[in-house]
């Protein structure tokens, strides 16, 4: 595997980044979420309000890519330009930007699947699982289901990591991360705050109005990222490493990272997130130029690159696979400790 300097310099010609194309994405995303939540008040029947509130969410997952380009400084050339835009971005889906900044490009992009550094996903050991209790357990085996990995992030992530989080969650103190919490949690309010005013001007319920015009769309959107980053790092060829210098030599940012391509071109809807390897080989790509990063790195390192075609099969099948992980045997395994994985080669 070539050094990842190297790796970097093929993908130099398309770290370009344009102001002008960034902050057009963002007004058509913003313009689309607000018109789908206009849909919720709008429409009459209820399955209507429930199917733009379900697009209203995936649209918030949308707005989301772009604040998470603007927090890695992919999204713009200007550095202060991007921390506004990515806050702005941020917006709908109640994102402390200064807090994801801290657990996205410090924590998880710093020590990608090296245990007891980065949290997002990490697989517990079967030691660790016994001493859990029989709640952990249980919350445990639900979050791995496949069924679950919107609780996953809303409670794990995003509840107890971001929004106002305990000193126990994050150690560290700063006045910024008190102001994106109150930011987030001000335009929260506004939200319910507009759609109930919508909702009493047009004659509708509000229960159903903020059921499908806000509950709906976060739910839906806290499953999509907690789907994103679940297939992003879990797979049966994807390796977790408990030893710093062993995950080093592992190549982390190519080793640990999944290609997921979809049919329909749906990963373009995605703003290109699923292109991932390059994104974590290097992240001041911006989204618009991921698919052609991607392609060249997949091109120049022939089978050295997980590529996953998606199914709901391999998805299940992959959910039932990944439970617990072995760092001994260097393989993933079930509850109750058989191995569902070819142990992973030893770093040279």
């Amino acid at each position: 595997m070539p050094h990842r300097k190297i790796m970097r310099e093929w993908l130099v010609p398309l770290a370009g980044r344009t102001t002008a194309k960034a902050i057009v994405l963002l007004m058509l995303d913003y313009a689309l979420w607000a018109l789908l939540l206009a849909g919720t008040v709008y429409f009459d029947a209820w399955w209507a309000k429930l199917l733009c509130g379900l697009a209203a969410g995936f649209t918030i997952g949308r707005l989301f890519i772009i604040g998470h380009d603007a927090c890695h400084q992919s999204l713009t050339p200007h550095r202060e330009l991007n921390k506004w835009l990515g806050r702005i971005a941020f917006l709908p889906s109640l994102t402390p930007y200064s807090l994801w900044d801290i657990g996205h490009n410090v924590v998880h992009h710093g020590y990608t699947n090296l245990k007891g550094f980065d949290f997002v996903w990490a697989p517990y050991t079967a030691e660790e699982f016994s001493t859990l209790s029989r709640t952990q357990r249980l919350l445990d085996r639900i979050y791995r289901s496949g069924w679950a990995p919107g609780l996953y992030y809303m409670i794990e992530i995003w509840w107890k990591k971001m929004f106002f989080p305990s000193a126990q969650a994050m150690p560290t103190r700063r006045p910024v991360f008190l102001k994106d919490n109150l930011l987030v949690s001000a335009f929260g309010v506004l939200w319910v705050g507009v759609m109930v005013a919508a909702a009493l001007a047009y004659d509708q319920s509000v229960a159903l109005v903020l059921l499908t015009g806000v509950v709906v769309p976060f739910l839906f959107w806290v499953s999509m990222i907690g789907f994103v980053v679940y297939v992003h790092h879990t797979h049966v060829k994807v390796s977790w490493h408990d030893d710093r210098t062993a995950w080093s030599k592992a190549q982390p940012f190519v080793s640990t990272t999944v290609h997921l391509t979809f049919p329909f071109n749906i990963g373009a809807l995605m703003h290109h997130i699923m292109e991932h390897t390059a994104h974590h080989l290097d992240m001041s790509i911006p989204l618009y130029k991921l698919k052609q990063a991607q392609a060249k790195l997949e091109e120049l390192l022939p089978e050295r690159i997980v590529i996953q075609p998606f199914s709901w099969k391999w998805y299940f099948e992959t959910a039932r696979a990944c439970k617990l992980y072995d760092f001994h045997r260097r393989c993933w395994t079930d509850y109750r400790g058989q191995a569902t994985s070819t142990p992973a080669p030893l770093p040279a």
